[in-house]
């Protein structure tokens, strides 16, 4: 997927100095062929909790949509969460829905999506996830999701993340706290 190769001159803003990362180039080609207008974007600091994602953006930290990943008991299955990051995944709720769930390491996580825990996008996994949107992220106009590496994230309506992922909405979280 060397078709999306980026030279940029050294310290251009929110663009690294290298070529994006192979993980970052997946998503920004899973995106434009979605017809997705906003390409990824490289943060100066790795942001690997929502708070520093919040905070490297300028922007609320539930604004910040984190995937969080279980492990489907029955089948293996990786089961994606995308919520809000001022709400805390309510892994009970989850499994109502989809059936026992246990915790997924990080080689689990890498396998079964492609990423690294930390940069998990909602879409572009080398095997599709189960996937479920927490309706809570419906409270803003615009949200930021991972996008396959620590310091790349990309801007979206809550809109666009049911459109790129074909997800249901689902009330799968409470209240961080």
């Amino acid at each position: 997927m060397n078709d999306i190769h980026h030279d940029h001159v050294h310290g251009t803003p929110g663009v690294p100095d290298a070529p994006w990362p192979e993980s970052v180039q997946r998503v920004a080609a899973a995106l434009a062929a979605a017809g997705h207008a906003h390409p990824p974007r490289w943060l100066e600091v790795a942001a690997r909790t929502s708070q520093q994602a919040a905070d490297a953006l300028g922007v609320q930290v539930g604004q910040i949509a984190k995937s969080v990943i279980f492990r489907r008991v029955a089948d293996d299955a990786a089961v994606l969460v995308v919520a809000s990051g001022d709400r805390r995944v309510d892994e009970a709720k989850v499994a109502a829905i989809t059936g026992a769930l246990a915790r997924a390491d990080a080689a689990f996580v890498k396998g079964r999506t492609g990423y690294a825990i930390g940069g998990v996008p909602p879409l572009g996994h080398a095997n599709a996830p189960v996937t479920l949107i927490d309706r809570d992220l419906l409270r803003f106009e615009r949200i930021w999701a991972a996008a396959g590496h620590p310091n790349a994230v990309f801007p979206l309506a809550p809109g666009d993340l049911e459109r790129l992922t074909g997800a249901p909405l689902a009330d799968v979280a409470v209240a961080a706290g």
